[in-house]
């Protein structure tokens, strides 16, 4: 899939979970609904720092295209080094170790770990980064051109700071699920995670499948492609993408978010 069907998909399925926890008497309240969306949306394209021309690379200039190369090799790396016999050869790590099951839970780990324990500069950092990240996914005409990078940087600043001060005031959600005291924040990594399978989920419907359940071996193969009969799968910018597939993910994240709301 292609950057604005995965952050579509990201917010869509964070606005499911926000219906799904007030069905369970859960709710959520509608700060962390918000920054849930927006957060997954971002989520949802960062598996892609794998690839060099994804939106991912562009987003934070020089840093994330050196970023972007890094992950690129290790992955490929780790590639060579886990691949079974029926694994075919390939020259990149594009679609592998950040494509898994396995990174999506370390990177949610990973964010929920440092946002209860680096404080607020670093729940401010993660918003920011994935603001960033969802309006070049969901605003993505918009945002073509170099030009537009210093907007996008000050928009999303400015909505981290905000989402920050919303999110911080009694009842709004920093203490949404875990409850203990320390554990404001915690939640974060729950949307991160969503968005970096949804995106695999995603990939998964494309020709190429996604190896998803790494390091699981299939048959002679640890890294097998997962994915829908062949007659069922399209190629990522198709007409089924754009025309069938984002106007879906646009209709049932308003049926979730009107849910979560308890407006229908």
């Amino acid at each position: 899939m292609m950057g604005p069907a995965h952050s579509l998909s990201g917010a869509a399925a964070w606005l499911g979970v926000g219906a799904a926890a007030t069905a369970a008497g859960h709710s959520m309240p509608w700060p962390v609904l918000l920054a849930g969306a927006l957060i997954c949306a971002g989520a949802a394209l960062a598996p892609d720092l794998d690839h060099k021309a994804a939106t991912i690379s562009r987003a934070f200039g020089p840093l994330s295209r050196w970023l972007c190369e890094i992950v690129d090799k290790l992955s490929y790396a780790v590639y060579k080094g886990t691949r079974k016999q029926g694994d075919p050869r390939r020259s990149g790590g594009h679609r592998t170790l950040t494509h898994t099951w396995l990174w999506a839970v370390m990177i949610g780990a990973g964010a929920s770990a440092l946002a209860i324990t680096g404080g607020r500069w670093a729940v401010l950092g993660l918003l920011f980064v994935h603001m960033v990240l969802a309006i070049e996914g969901l605003l993505w005409r918009a945002t073509r051109g170099s030009s537009s990078d210093v907007l996008v940087w000050l928009l999303a600043a400015a909505s981290a700071w905000i989402l920050a001060g919303v999110l911080d005031k009694p009842g709004n959600g920093a203490d949404w699920l875990f409850t203990d005291p320390g554990q404001e924040y915690l939640w974060l990594g729950l949307p991160i995670v969503l968005g970096a399978l949804v995106h695999d989920i995603g990939d998964a419907l494309t020709i190429s499948g996604c190896p998803v359940l790494w390091p699981i071996p299939i048959g002679r193969k640890r890294w097998y492609p997962i994915g829908p009969p062949k007659v069922m799968r399209f190629r990522a910018g198709s007409w089924v993408e754009l025309k069938v597939l984002m106007p879906v993910f646009m209709v049932l994240g308003g049926v979730g978010g009107a849910a979560a709301l308890n407006y229908i």
